[in-house]
Order: C-alpha cells, then sequence, then structure tokens
C-alpha cells in the first residue's frame, strides 16, 4: 500500500544494544501476538506480524475503501493516504495503543479470557460481544476516545484467537463467524478431562495436536486454546502456549501450539503464523466493515478522524463587560465558516462553552455551522459578580468534547474562581494534545483608574484592595504547558487580535517555533522552513522594542522599522500581540529573529504542511509480554525511556530520513540529541504487510531531562532539503507515575470502582491524590493524602456511582492528579469509561425466505427472479432500519405478505422505475381480493431506511420483496434493529436454501436441483452485536 514511500533512520539497527534486552526475558511468559513493532527488536523476530501491524493495516485499509465507495472521491488511493491527515494516525494509534495495552495491565495481561487461552472460549466471545456492543453504542453517541478504546481491546482479543487456537491446524481458511455472530454454528470446545495435545520435545511442535483437534473427524470438531503459565492450572494432557516464555510447557503435554512469532524459541507452531496472522487481518477488516455498515460511513469516518478539519473551540466569558469580546468572537467565527466553505466544503466540529459567576455551559457542539452561529448569536454580555469567574471549569467541559489536537480559544477579562481545577484541565489538555489560547482584555498591571472603570461597567462592588497582578498565572501556565499563548490586549483590539484565531484552526498547520523569552533583554531564535511548508506566520505575545528578521541568505529587515522598501515579511501590530507574515515565495532554509524586549515575550512560528509527526515515551516492559509499554502522564525525571515516533503526510513515492530528535528547553535551548533508529529491519520494513513499521522511529533518551522540554524532530528529503518539525506541548518530567488498573464498565443505577496505583521515584514522602470527572458520579474528589515509602507504591481506589438516568453509550472522563507535598513532583492519568445498558439485547435480527419466483430465461436481460423475505427481530428491541447494501434490483418494504400469486416483475429501464419512492401505498390484486401496503423501494447504496415507526411492537415483522434482473444474481440486504445489532443476509440465485446449522465446515457445496428453477441461498452471516 506504501510502496514508494520510504522513511530511514539516521542509522541502521544496532541490533547488538537491544540483545541484553531480550535476554531479560527468558524466564518471562508470553501469551499473544507480540504486541508491537519493537516486540520484533526484542525477541529479534523480524517477520513477526504483531497487533500494532494487524490493526493499523487494517484500519487503514477499511478506511481507503470506505473513501473509494463514497461518491466523489476518485482520487488515486497513495493521494487519499497522504491526506488522511494528523488526526487519522493519531485516532489509529489510540487504537492500536488500547490493543496493546490489554498485554501491558495488570488486570488484564494473565486473564486467559482477554487472551483465548485455557480453553475459555466462551466467555472470550461473550467479552467478545460486549466489547462490540460497547464501541457501536459509543459512536452513536458520538463518543469516539471511548469507542476507539473498546475497538482496540476487541481486536486484540480476537486476533488472539486465531494465534492461541487450533483453527489453522483444523485447515480452516476462513474466518470463525461465530465469535461476533452468536446465531451461527459453534465449533465445540473440547472439555476439561479431553486430552488435546500428545507430547513434543523439541522447539518446534508439528502434529502435536491430537487427530480430532487437527481435521474434521465426522460432525463432531473439537476446539482447543493452549494453557499459559500457572493460572489456571493445566489438566494433563491438555496443550501449553509453549514458547521458553510459557513455564506451563514444562508439564504434559509437553511443547504447545501457539502462532505468535515466526520464531521457533517463542512459537513453537512458528510454521503457521503466517496463515494464523491472515486470518486474524481478515477478522479485523471485517469487524471494520461491519462496524461501517452498522454506523454508516459519515460515522466511521469521523471515528479515525479522517481528513479532520479544526475543531472550531470558544470558551466564553458571558459578564456584562464582555460584549466587544463576544462580538469579534462572532465576526471571527463567521470569516472562518465563509472561509471552510469556499475552501473545501468541509465545515468541522464547532464547540462553545459559555461560562460566567456562578454558573458555565452547556456545551453547544455541532457540525452545522449554521447552528452555532446561531448560539453565537444568543449570546448576551450581562450581569457579573466579584471578579474571579468559573473559567478552568467550563476549559474542563471544553476540553473533554473537543477532538484530540484540537485548539481552544478563551475570551475573558477575568482570572479564574476554580483554580482547584488546573490539575486536571492540564491533564487533559496534555493527553488529548489540544492547545489552549487565551485572549484577556484586562492588563495584569492596570492601574487604580482603569480598574474603577472596568468595575463600573461589570457592576462590582469597589475593592480598597487591588487584585494581585498574578492572578492571571493559571492561565500563562495552561498556555506554556499546552503549546499555546496567553495575549493581554484591549477591547478596541480584541477584534483584530482574534486573527490568531484564524490563522491557527486552518487545515494541515504544523508549529515549526514555540519558545519562551523571560530572562534576557535580546535574545535570537532561528526556525526552519522546508520545501513542503507554504503560509508562515509568526505570532509573538508581549510587547518588543527591536525586531530583526534574517532569512537564510542572511538578508536582513527590522519589523518595527516601516520605512523598509524590500520587505521579507509583514508585520501587523496590535496591542499584545504581533503578527508576521513571510511574504511568498519564501525561501527555504533557517530563518532568525532577534529581538529587545523588557518583559516576556512567546514566540510561536507556523505554517502549512502536511508532514508532521506523532510521539510518545516508552519503557521495555518487564512483566508478562516483551515490547514497548507506552508511558501514561509524564516520563520518569533521570532515568531513561524510549521516544517513539511516527512521520505522517509524506507524499507518495517521497523519500526522507530522519536523524534525530531534539529536546528543547522552555527558550529553546538544547537539552539533549536523541539518535533515531528504525523500529524495523531492511527485510520486514519492505515488507507489504507492515506497511507502519517502515514510518516509526525509535530514540533512547538517556536519561530524561529533568526540567520541562519539547520535541524537534530534525530530517532531510531526497534533495537533501532539511526538514523540522516541532511539537509544541511541554512535556514536565517527574519522580512519581500514576497508573489505572482498572477500567470497568459503567451500568445505570449501580456503583463501581476504579483501582489505581502510585509509584514513588524519589524518596520516602506524603503524597496527595486528587480525581475529578466531567459527569459527577465520583462518590468523593479528594484530595486523598498517604504516605509513600522510597521506591515503593501504593494502591488505591476511587468509588462513582451511575445514576439509572445515565444513558447508553455515553462518556464518563475520569482523571487523576497526585502530587508530592514536598516537591514539585506531580503526575496525571486520564480514564474513558462508557455506560452500557444493564441487560443489553445482543440479538440480531433475522430474515427468512417466504417464496421464491422466477421467469429467468437463456436471456438473461429480458427475465427477473424474485425473493420475498420475513424481516423481525428476535430480541427486545425492534426493528430499527434496512438497506439494500449489493445488488442491481429493487427492495421493495411491505407491512403484510406480498400476494403469492403476484408474478415478478420484469426489469424496467425507465428513470421513473428506477427511483426510490419512499411512504408510497398501492392496492393489491384486486382478482384475488388481497390488498397490501408498501412503504418505500429501495435501490442499491440507498441510505438505510428507517422502519422504527412502521412496527407496532419488538416483535411485529415485516415483509420484503427484492427483484432483479436475471443478469444480477447476488444481492445483500442489511437489517438493524434498534440495539445496534446487525444481519447481513445475503440472496444469491441458482442455488437452493442452505442451512448453516448442519455444516460445520460451510464447505459443503450442494447440487443444484434437475429442475431448472432459482431459489434463493440466504446466508445469515455477520450478525453484530
Amino acid at each position: 500500500m506504501l510502496q514508494g514511500r520510504t522513511i530511514f533512520a539516521g542509522s541502521g539497527m544496532q541490533v547488538h544494544m537491544f540483545i541484553p534486552a531480550c535476554l531479560l526475558f527468558l524466564a518471562l511468559p508470553c501469551t499473544c501476538f507480540l504486541p508491537n513493532f519493537w516486540s520484533r527488536v526484542l525477541l529479534l523476530s523480524w517477520n513477526s506480524h504483531t497487533h500494532q501491524s494487524i490493526t493499523e493495516q487494517a484500519i487503514l485499509n477499511a478506511t481507503l475503501e470506505t473513501l473509494k465507495g463514497i461518491k466523489g472521491h476518485d482520487r488515486d488511493l497513495s493521494e487519499e493516504e497522504t491526506r488522511l491527515g494528523r488526526g487519522f494516525w493519531r485516532a489509529v494509534r489510540e487504537v492500536a495503543k488500547s490493543n496493546a495495552a490489554v498485554d501491558f495491565l495488570s488486570s488484564t495481561r494473565l486473564d486467559p479470557i482477554y487472551h483465548f487461552d485455557s480453553e475459555r472460549i466462551d466467555s472470550a466471545t461473550v467479552m467478545l460481544q460486549q466489547f462490540w456492543t460497547q464501541t457501536v453504542l459509543s459512536v452513536r453517541a458520538k463518543e469516539y476516545q471511548t469507542a476507539r478504546q473498546s475497538l482496540g481491546q476487541l481486536f486484540h482479543s480476537l486476533q488472539d484467537f486465531y494465534s492461541h487456537s487450533n483453527w489453522v491446524e483444523m485447515g480452516r481458511r476462513s474466518i470463525y463467524l461465530h465469535l461476533l455472530s452468536p446465531e451461527e454454528p459453534a465449533i465445540p470446545v473440547a472439555n476439561e478431562d479431553t486430552p488435546t495435545c500428545m507430547e513434543c520435545f523439541s522447539l518446534t511442535c508439528r502434529n502435536n495436536l491430537l487427530p480430532q483437534l487437527t481435521v474434521l473427524q465426522g460432525e463432531s470438531p473439537l476446539l482447543t486454546t493452549g494453557y499459559a503459565n500457572t493460572f489456571p492450572p493445566k489438566p494433563a494432557g491438555k496443550c501449553s502456549h509453549g514458547g521458553i516464555l510459557d513455564s506451563s510447557r514444562h508439564t504434559g503435554a509437553k511443547g504447545g501450539i501457539n502462532k505468535d512469532s515466526t520464531s521457533p524459541f517463542f512459537s513453537p507452531h512458528h510454521y503457521l503464523h503466517n496463515e494464523a496472522a491472515a486470518l486474524a487481518t481478515e477478522a479485523t477488516l471485517t469487524v471494520l466493515r461491519d462496524l461501517r455498515d452498522t454506523v454508516g460511513p459519515e460515522a466511521f469516518l469521523r471515528l479515525f478522524s479522517v481528513k479532520q478539519i479544526p475543531a472550531l473551540v470558544f470558551v466564553m466569558d458571558t459578564t456584562g463587560s464582555m460584549f466587544e469580546e463576544i462580538t469579534a468572537a462572532r465576526l471571527r467565527a463567521h470569516s472562518i465558516i465563509q472561509s471552510r466553505a469556499k475552501r473545501s466544503g468541509q465545515a468541522g466540529t464547532f464547540l462553545l462553552v459559555p461560562f460566567h459567576d456562578p454558573g458555565f455551559g452547556p456545551v453547544y457542539e455541532t457540525e452545522d455551522p449554521n447552528q452555532f452561529m446561531e448560539h453565537m448569536e444568543d449570546l448576551l454580555a450581562l450581569g457579573g459578580g466579584d471578579e474571579p469567574e468559573m473559567c478552568l471549569s467550563a476549559i474542563q467541559l471544553a476540553l473533554t468534547h473537543s477532538p484530540p489536537l484540537s485548539e481552544i480559544f478563551v475570551f475573558t477579562d477575568a482570572s479564574p474562581k476554580d483554580a482547584h481545577l488546573f490539575d486536571a484541565v492540564r491533564a487533559l489538555a496534555l493527553e488529548k494534545q489540544i492547545k489552549v489560547t487565551f485572549l484577556l482584555t484586562e492588563d495584569p498591571n492596570y492601574t487604580t483608574e482603569s480598574r474603577a472603570a472596568r468595575r463600573k461597567r461589570r457592576r462590582r462592588k469597589r475593592s480598597r484592595e487591588a487584585p494581585s497582578p498574578n492572578r492571571f498565572s493559571l492561565y500563562s501556565s495552561l498556555s506554556f504547558v499546552s503549546g499555546g499563548l496567553t495575549i493581554f490586549t484591549t477591547n478596541s483590539d480584541i477584534h483584530r487580535v482574534s486573527s490568531i484565531v484564524e490563522d491557527s484552526t486552518a487545515p494541515d498547520k504544523v508549529t515549526l517555533l514555540h519558545v519562551e523569552s523571560d530572562q534576557e533583554p535580546t535574545s535570537l531564535h532561528s526556525f526552519r522552513v522546508d520545501t513542503s511548508v507554504r503560509n508562515v506566520t509568526l505570532h509573538v505575545s508581549g510587547t518588543m522594542t527591536e525586531c530583526v528578521l534574517t532569512n537564510p541568505s542572511d538578508q536582513k529587515q527590522s519589523l518595527l522599522d516601516e520605512t523598509v522598501k524590500e520587505p521579507l515579511a509583514e508585520l501587523q501590530h496590535f496591542q499584545g500581540l504581533y503578527r508576521i507574515s513571510l511574504l511568498p515565495p519564501v525561501q527555504p532554509g533557517q530563518w532568525k529573529l532577534q529581538v529587545k524586549s523588557d518583559g516576556h515575550l512567546t514566540f510561536n512560528a507556523i505554517g502549512d504542511s502536511s508532514v508532521d509527526f506523532l510521539y510518545y515515551f516508552a519503557t521495555v516492559t518487564n512483566e508478562t509480554h516483551p515490547g514497548l509499554a507506552r508511558v501514561e502522564g509524564a516520563p520518569v525525571a533521570g532515568v531513561p525511556a524510549f521516544l517513539v515516533l511516527a512521520v505522517t503526510g509524506l507524499a507518495s513515492q517521497e523519500e526522507a530520513t530522519f536523524s534525530h530528535a531534539t529536546l528543547l528547553g522552555a527558550e529553546g535551548e538544547s537539552l539533549q540529541r536523541v539518535k533515531l533508529n528504525s523500529s524495523s529491519s531492511s527485510s520486514s520494513s519492505s515488507s507489504s504487510s507492515s506497511f507502519y513499521s517502515t514510518e516509526e522511529l525509535v530514540g533512547l533518551v538517556d536519561p530524561v531531562p529533568r526540567v520541562p522540554f519539547c520535541v524537534r524532530l530534525t530530517g532531510q528529503d531526497s534533495r537533501g532539503n532539511k526538514l523540522e518539525r516541532l511539537s509544541a506541548e511541554m512535556v514536565q518530567p517527574t519522580h512519581v507515575q500514576i497508573e489505572v488498573l482498572t477500567i470497568p464498565r459503567l451500568v445505570p443505577g449501580h456503583s463501581t470502582t476504579v483501582t489505581f496505583k502510585i509509584l514513588n521515584h524519589g524518596p520516602a514522602r506524603l503524597f496527595s491524590l486528587t480525581a475529578d470527572d466531567d459527569c459527577g458520579y465520583l462518590r468523593t474528589r479528594g484530595p486523598h493524602r498517604f504516605p509513600v515509602e522510597a521506591q515503593g507504591s501504593f494502591r488505591g481506589q476511587v468509588d462513582l456511582h451511575t445514576p439509572a438516568t445515565a444513558g447508553a453509550g455515553a462518556s464518563v472522563t475520569l482523571t487523576f492528579n497526585v502530587q508530592a507535598l514536598d516537591s514539585p513532583d506531580s503526575n496525571y492519568a486520564v480514564a474513558y469509561l462508557t455506560v452500557v445498558p444493564p441487560d443489553p439485547d445482543t440479538s440480531p435480527p433475522s430474515c427468512s425466505a417466504a417464496r421464491v419466483q422466477t421467469s429467468c430465461s437463456s436471456v438473461c436481460g429480458e427475465s427477473s427472479w424474485s425473493v420475498s423475505l420475513v424481516v423481525s427481530d428476535i430480541g427486545r428491541s425492534g426493528l430499527a432500519a434496512l438497506q439494500l447494501q449489493r445488488g442491481a434490483g429493487n427492495l421493495t418494504v411491505f407491512h403484510s405478505p406480498p400476494p403469492m400469486e403476484e408474478p415478478p416483475a420484469r426489469p424496467q429501464s425507465g428513470p421513473d422505475q428506477q427511483q426510490v419512492r419512499r411512504e408510497e401505498t398501492t392496492s393489491g390484486n384486486h382478482h384475488h381480493q388481497h390488498q397490501h401496503q408498501h412503504k418505500a423501494r429501495l435501490k442499491s447504496r440507498d441510505p438505510p431506511l428507517n422502519v422504527s415507526e412502521w412496527v407496532l411492537n419488538s416483535s411485529q415483522p415485516l415483509w420484503v420483496r427484492y427483484t432483479s434482473s436475471c443478469c444480477s444474481a447476488e444481492a445483500e440486504v442489511l437489517v438493524w434493529d434498534s440495539a445496534g445489532n446487525m444481519k447481513r443476509c445475503h440472496l444469491k440465485s441458482g442455488q437452493h436454501l442452505r442451512d448453516r446449522s448442519t455444516e460445520p465446515s460451510r464447505a459443503g457445496q450442494i447440487t443444484p436441483a434437475a429442475m431448472f428453477v432459482f431459489v434463493v441461498q440466504l446466508c445469515l452471516c455477520s450478525e453484530l452485536m
């Protein structure tokens, strides 16, 4: 898929560096496909497929397939792939992260149900169906973060089935439909006292499964999966997972059957690894296709943030003094909406969160720009009170609802009244990589006279004590760590200053420079522009007394001197903000900016480019699964950690080399240079089976700095031009960590607990823990204080109660913040919980053939065939929708059975006969004194038809008739119930109806009858729960 695009590391992989790390795992258990790309390095299994590669390849294929199926998307797939956007790759990584976390979390890594181990197949199947239900509920509720989380968990267990079971050894070459379709035939699982394996005394185990588990023996094939380690105990004669990391391999029957890798040291059935991986990939892709058909292609693409337009997010102070600010935000929003409509036709997501004192919210979230403008027009600047207001509460609400990689713009003139929320807000901003920029129409160094005038407008009481000039320090801190700006301006300049909103929310914005200058009166900063960057803009907040810009050819321009005749850039100066636009054509190379100031300055340079990067920190696991476990929250200072980067947006056929990353301090100083290596060997990087591994770069940070830093990636393109990209958020190294150990489902009317663990990487000391959630479900928030020994840990839990009125699919964002009481050390963790029904309907609809008619002749275009189906819901939810997914004919929906004697309609070619007719009533056959009604006629790829109001109760069926030319012999009808369960009804002419329940192998062929009769085959597959 990515042939022709290559990303190289600066130097070759030095495998010998990682052999000692690999040896650390020789006494550790491993019970799944390898978690991620680095597992292949640790286990020297270069050509193995991993959970990460299988998941990412399947998502990419399903996404490109979806785009291709949407009208108007006729671009080359390689071009589409380049345009998927940074948000897409971050969403894909979230799914892969959730997948890999099943191997790393203490609550799941040893649980056989999550890995289809120890013959827990029935329980694992139920869990898969729960993950499916949770994913569908979350997508329909537009809670995409939790949907990606449950989808990753589903994929992990589903993929493990093909690696850990004897499905491949049984000769199966298609996926096991029963895992996510309970109505499909199930293969019996071997009883606990049934031996399944023979002894194997070598690394490679061939033919060690007993005969009844390797080939289909009559009507009673048996499924089994290997036992791993010591829990649960392995009965005599059972198969082990196997490999040198599995302690159960020494007990009878010795050996194992796992196909996790291509290495015989770790996988006794390594020779079947590719077959297992192929089935796992097919099963993953099938789930994605079914999810797309269940929620619709638009929601599917939003789930993965495909071609995501930056969200426009306003947090607005609505007290009486904010008239000018609200007006400026309205005008700026209108300008952005008009610009997007002209450029791409995609509006994006719009969020508005108002606040005042003492209230805040609600969240106005929409994808309709007109509706957003209506909300903006409804804002009124009224009231007031004490100067502090509920700003951080409103920001927390905006962060919870904003897509990752967004930027939030806060308009206010008041300090925060809810300072206790700062840690939770900072945690959400860093976890979702959301920038927060403040536009403050208040001078922190005000005079008594100016303050008195503002108080009068805000209808506030006069006070003899002036508020502190540092009252906005929390805003400055939040913008600093998130990569945003804090701009102090005036009412008269707020409209012009708000141009930063338009600059920052244009598509494909990348950061070239983000530094602060606070110590020296004169400072020099540089940034690099490459050939892929366009429309470079610098924002400088503060007050400059001198500013000289130098281009790569050493030409200079004094930006504050308006007499310059041949400028390099255009400068606009507003109160509190300088906007510098480089004039085209922008010369590639290093640009410099030398400034003088007597105060604090913040510099931010951005440009338009599709080339960007994502990163995270990780450590080598020392538990059960070899791989790199992602560090949640901030990394630990003073110890080594791996930096993992992925480059996004390189054009097809383009080569690039990335040699190193640099960790930069707050003022742009270099703290550490990190050499980058490719995540795969040259042999695997060219393999089509692992497209993403060629884009992953890894470097060892040794040690992690003890001061805040950001990450800059450096490389060059095939023409030798240097490339630099910056991730503007500031990493805050620490000596304490917090891990969320359990992520339970929330059931309305019930209570649950979330378990966490604090790890102290410093001396013995006292810590404070605060928990917070966005829905108010926590019983207590804290702070809770507790001591932790030096290099020790503390395990605790918080209690949540879900109200009975909570809606299914709703998401709860839970944040933990831990703070050492004797030092600045702090850290955070964020967990996303989903509300699920107490007793969900997991039964899919059904469709069965009621009557078949045909008039097919040797000339197919002059004859037709038809089938009448009875469609009903066997669960409690009732029918919701139908769609003709595939087929050249028409699907007609009836309230009652169509007349038995009515001949099949001959195919019509006129436009009137081919258009969809809805809410249409016709009379029946008068000759038989029978009347019937049909409500709609559908053709292929029409939107799903909502039938929820057609049925009086959940058990009421509908009748549908499919009619087609004999030239088109197949069709597919999708049926949904109100719970989101889906049934695929496959129609195929020329074969008898086949009952799958009597066909364990699904491979048998039924010979057509001697009579030339067309009968429909109903293949009821892929029921999705």
